[in-house]
């Protein structure tokens, strides 16, 4: 009889055996996501702690400056460190311009190359030599670029420059003669050369992500492929596109190096995109090591500030036209 009943209790107790052990896995398991949820939120509580702590150390380094021109120093146009007076405007209007017509100049390129890698315009070959060789850009370093500005790309672009001063002076953006190189275009090429990778491999990333199904459901129903890409693939990727040109946008806005070798550091607000212009990289890379204790130094935070005021409000706003544009095409 005891026998009999002996399979049958260690059945049980190799099934008691086994359901310990799988509490005692699935208690692991959970401590152990737990613990790696509270790591996660540690490390975002460290990064938003070290955002907010430089913000302020440079905060309190302005102060001098703060307290001397107030809000008057955004729209300020003189720089005279030897009187002690400090405007920002130039600075901030390069800044701006240079940036602008760097995003202008990439979007289009950016989009292109994303569609030419991931679509069957060309052969596979050619798309992945294309892909790597664009990508390659973003490894090559500011100061490198800036020295092919100055020695190549410069001589290349003074003729044509000097072809639109000449031909499109009635133009304001064109409105200067003989133009030297080092000037507000320039740089603003020199810039979309640069960011040209993030936009492209973000925009590459975003339609290869895209349902197949959608574009196979396109051709079916008759679309030519040029239809397919322009009603149905950009529309679906357009909201990480623009996550793509802000964040592009916003390296040009903190890009030092390269735009301080070809813009002509000249603090000045021209309508002509042909004049030498300032940036506030430029000026914070040029001075600051130099720059004398009190009000320079607080003149210069103060636009470290405001470019942090700048690339701040891009992030914002690419956020808000994304979700934006999200919630109107539900």
């Amino acid at each position: 009889m005891t026998n009999l009943f002996q399979p049958q209790d260690h059945n049980s107790l190799n099934f008691s055996d086994e359901s310990f052990d799988l509490k005692s896995t699935s208690g692991i398991n959970f401590w152990f996501d737990q613990g790696f949820t509270w790591l996660v939120y540690i490390f975002a509580g460290i990064t938003v702690a070290i955002l907010f702590v430089m913000t302020w150390v440079i905060f309190q380094q302005a102060q001098p400056a703060i307290s001397q021109f107030g809000f008057g120093f955004l729209w300020g146009q003189d720089w005279d460190t030897g009187n002690q007076i400090f405007g920002a405007l130039p600075y901030i209007y390069g800044t701006l311009v240079s940036s602008a017509i760097a995003i202008l100049l990439t979007i289009p390129v950016g989009i292109s190359i994303a569609l030419v890698t991931t679509e069957d315009f060309l052969p596979n070959s050619v798309k992945i030599t294309l892909a790597f060789v664009v990508e390659l850009i973003a490894a090559i370093p500011s100061v490198i670029i800036g020295l092919w500005g100055i020695f190549v790309f410069i001589p290349v672009i003074v003729p044509i420059e000097k072809w639109l001063g000449s031909t499109l002076a009635f133009i304001p953006l064109f409105n200067t003669q003989d133009p030297a190189g080092n000037n507000m275009l320039t740089a603003g090429i020199i810039l979309a050369i640069m960011i040209l990778p993030s936009m492209a491999a973000i925009s590459r990333d975003v339609l290869m992500v895209i349902p197949k199904e959608l574009r196979s459901s396109s051709m079916a129903l008759g679309g030519t492929r040029w239809e397919t890409v322009f009603r149905v693939l950009l529309p679906a990727g357009f909201s990480g596109m623009v996550s793509a040109a802000m964040l592009s946008l916003g390296r040009a806005l903190g890009e030092t190096m390269a735009v301080t070798m070809v813009i002509g550091n000249s603090a000045q607000i021209s309508s002509s995109l042909l004049n030498p212009a300032y940036t506030i990289p430029a000026i914070l890379a040029n001075e600051f090591a130099e720059a004398e204790p009190g009000l320079h130094i607080g003149a210069l935070s103060y636009l470290g500030l405001i470019l942090f005021a700048l690339t701040l409000a891009v992030n914002i706003g690419a956020v808000v036209l994304v979700k934006w544009v999200g919630k109107k095409n539900r």
